[in-house]
């Protein structure tokens, strides 16, 4: 099976593993695939036709996405710490 990943220019690459994250194309933010914000909007019927998934974390960030606050608040911490010092 192939799984559909951006890499860290945002552009689309099929893997034959599967992504460890998600993310949301619009809203530029990325977490874990069980994130309890996410499933609720995937379970209201939003958010899916703007999913995307990615390899790792690195690869998020450096496609320009930040770290959810809710399933990985200790990496948005740090995002938000260094967005407040002007990176």
């Amino acid at each position: 099976m192939n799984y559909r990943l951006l890499d860290a220019h945002g552009r689309t690459y099929r893997s034959a593993t599967p992504g460890t994250l998600g993310g949301h194309r619009k809203l530029r933010v990325y977490g874990r695939l069980d994130c309890p914000s996410a499933l609720r909007w995937i379970g209201r019927g939003h958010y899916v036709r703007h999913r995307v998934f990615f390899a790792d974390a690195a690869t998020a960030r450096a496609a320009g996405y930040r770290p959810c606050a809710r399933c990985l608040p200790e990496e948005y911490a740090k995002w938000a710490a260094t967005r407040r010092c002007g990176r």
